[in-house]
């Protein structure tokens, strides 16, 4: 580990020695998902939920040629403003380390830096995946085939909305990755709690799901595994509302010719427009639900 480019911060460092839970945060959400100040509140308030879970919270991006394990709130409040900020995943990964550029850390590029860090459990908002279309465009997203090789547990509220859902849950299947959906028998779509789909499996304890982490490592069975824990009940957007709105931002994307990682910032900024808001306001609901149940999770010894 020693020769690898990791800078942790104190807290996390200490925790990692002795053996106390870590729960890994990605770093797109801050610098793609939402302005600034709302970024760096949000950011700061999902840290405090996994605190107050009891575990340590290690938000990861890629600052001066280091991947940076936990960020002290100077280094934050820096990312929370920067500008420009690769999206990076597993292809710019080391391009973007070797180049010293500022990148925000995607699922799959979250999912290698925590594994690298010693870190098993990662919570996110919503996965990548197939997105509409794809018969013309072949575009998937790595965080499906991330979740396939690396062991790291991913906790989300399903893949955001505005992708092909029923395929990216074929594809997970095809791909060996357990879905385990939490507190119901369907699979969440991110701003909804109801996808329309079945979910693989449920397991509603985290402890039964830290178990299951550690049964897949002792089996050999490489990769993670995937939590999709609905948004509450309070928080939602209906499913039957969400896709009139998915739509009409699809069909603008399409119409302005948004492709490859564009396509989902641009999206989430239309849908946010289209809602008045109340889309950012779930989607911070979220992320704060799936923290608390990572640290949950973290602390049972995933």
């Amino acid at each position: 580990m020693t020769d690898l480019p990791l800078s942790f911060t104190p807290d996390v460092r200490a925790a990692l020695d002795a053996g106390r839970p870590v729960v890994a945060l990605e770093s797109t959400i801050i610098t793609h998902g939402m302005p600034y100040p709302q970024n760096l509140v949000m950011a700061r308030d999902v840290e405090q939920a996994i605190r107050d879970e009891g575990a340590t919270p290690a938000t990861i991006a890629l600052m001066d040629g280091r991947i940076h394990v936990g960020l002290d709130q100077p280094t934050l409040e820096r990312l929370a403003q920067a500008s420009p900020v690769m999206k990076v995943s597993r292809a710019d990964l080391a391009v973007c380390l070797s180049t010293g550029r500022t990148g925000a850390t995607t699922v799959a590029a979250t999912m290698i830096c925590a594994a690298l860090a010693g870190i098993r459990v990662f919570a996110t908002g919503g996965i990548g995946g197939v997105h509409r279309g794809v018969e013309t465009t072949m575009d998937v997203s790595a965080d499906l085939h991330e979740l396939a090789a690396t062991a790291v547990t991913v906790v989300s509220a399903g893949a955001k909305a505005i992708l092909d859902i029923p395929r990216t849950f074929e594809l997970l299947e095809t791909l060996g990755v357990p879905v385990i959906a939490v507190g119901q028998d369907t699979i969440p779509a991110f701003w909804s709690r109801d996808a329309g789909l079945p979910a693989p499996l449920r397991l509603d304890d985290p402890a039964q799901i830290a178990a299951a982490a550690r049964m897949r490592r002792a089996l050999g069975i490489p990769g993670g595994q995937l939590v999709v824990n609905p948004i509450p009940a309070e928080s939602e957007i209906p499913r039957a509302e969400m896709i009139p709105v998915v739509d009409a931002a699809l069909a603008e994307a399409q119409a302005q010719g948004i492709a490859a990682k564009e396509v989902t910032p641009f999206l989430l900024d239309r849908i946010y427009a289209l809602t008045e808001g109340r889309s950012l306001t779930a989607n911070i609901a979220l992320v704060l639900s799936n923290a608390r149940l990572a640290a949950r999770i973290a602390a049972a010894g995933a």
